[in-house]
């Protein structure tokens, strides 16, 4: 096989989902993001596998996601999106069941126009300045928001991965001020916000990241497993170059496997000459740039010629190669290519 092999682990997603949930407490739900294809991983499987093990609320960023997730899990749980009820989102909202998380005037006078009695939640911007009702808004809204009973009031961090950070504090104050006596359901925590405690937990969680296998989850499963097959092999000998540029010169005599993954599969140029391959526990340096289809990788480690390399796996995880690349574990995720062969393992019987 001529394409590299994405290995994803769904027992392992389910139990990053129940460590959050476990950290949540009894009293509050903790409900699934599977925006984004679910991560890269695939939203279908993804979100058939959370509901098999008891998630009842999915989030997703626009209704087309929706109606995906809608189809994997069937008409029970509740789907709502972040977007909010968008100007030709009504048949999608209504067809499918959508919970559309509303975040202004105008979006709330859409919904309660074209689908008066259905089912809404309201976004609140407590200081992240990306989606929701401002302050100032919702006072004008909140007396007209909350007779037509929305089911969910929702904010979201900016900072919470960063414990300490003063801006933590500040939306919880702020999310407390628009938001108290309300009598109405409540969610503030994404994964960072989980692990910020109690306080940030309210009715409801929003696992994301975390199950996925990232930080700030740092006890999470790794759920992806990424190997590359090697195409062919070769000796280069001291002073010679490899790859585009010429950028690994050979120091002496080295093995090198030309494998078949690139950018154009989402390993991003910035490993160049910084990220390592795995053979078991061996470290496998790469050799110069990643070019589009394929990484050239120094194996005069190993002493024989190698099948594959894992790029991602149990030794190194999303984070580690995002830390290398000067990004995050999101968009290494997001980025997974499509050319990948796919495998998923510890799913629902």
């Amino acid at each position: 096989m001529g394409t590299a092999h994405l290995t994803i682990d769904l027992s392992a997603l389910s139990a990053n989902w129940r460590a959050l949930d476990a950290c949540s407490g009894h009293s509050t739900e903790t409900a699934a993001v599977v925006k984004a294809d679910g991560y890269g991983l695939g939203s279908g499987p993804v979100a058939a596998q959370l509901a098999a093990f008891g998630v009842r609320t999915f989030f997703v960023a626009v209704a087309e996601e929706g109606a995906a997730i809608r189809a994997a899990v069937g008409d029970g749980p509740a789907i709502g999106v972040f977007s909010g009820h968008m100007d030709g989102d009504t048949d999608l909202l209504r067809s499918h069941n959508l919970i559309p998380m509303l975040n202004s005037t105008e979006q709330f006078i859409r919904h309660i126009g074209a689908l008066p009695g259905a089912p809404f939640g309201i976004q609140l911007d407590t200081g992240m300045n990306r989606l929701g009702f401002e302050p100032s808004d919702w006072a004008d809204l909140r007396g007209a928001a909350v007779a037509a009973k929305p089911c969910l009031v929702m904010s979201h961090l900016a900072c919470a991965d960063e414990v300490g950070h003063p801006q933590n504090a500040a939306q919880l104050a702020a999310f407390r001020s628009m938001t108290d006596g309300l009598g109405l359901r409540r969610s503030l925590a994404a994964t960072g916000g989980i692990l910020l405690g109690p306080d940030y937990h309210f009715d409801m969680t929003r696992a994301g990241i975390g199950m996925y296998g990232g930080a700030p989850l740092t006890t999470a499963h790794p759920v992806v497993t990424l190997s590359i097959p090697v195409i062919q092999c070769r000796t280069v000998t001291p002073g010679e170059s490899v790859g585009y540029g010429a950028t690994f010169v050979a120091d002496r005599p080295r093995r090198i496997a030309t494998i078949a993954a690139g950018y154009a599969d989402g390993l991003h140029r910035a490993l160049s000459s910084k990220a390592a391959l795995y053979a078991g526990d061996v470290v496998c340096p790469l050799a110069g740039r990643v070019s589009m289809d394929l990484l050239t990788v120094d194996i005069t480690a190993l002493g024989a010629d190698p099948n594959y390399l894992d790029i991602l796996g149990p030794h190194q995880g999303v984070d580690a190669i995002a830390d290398i690349a000067g990004t995050i574990g999101y968009e290494v995720l997001t980025s997974l290519g499509q050319r990948y062969a796919r495998t998923y393992t510890g799913g629902p019987a």
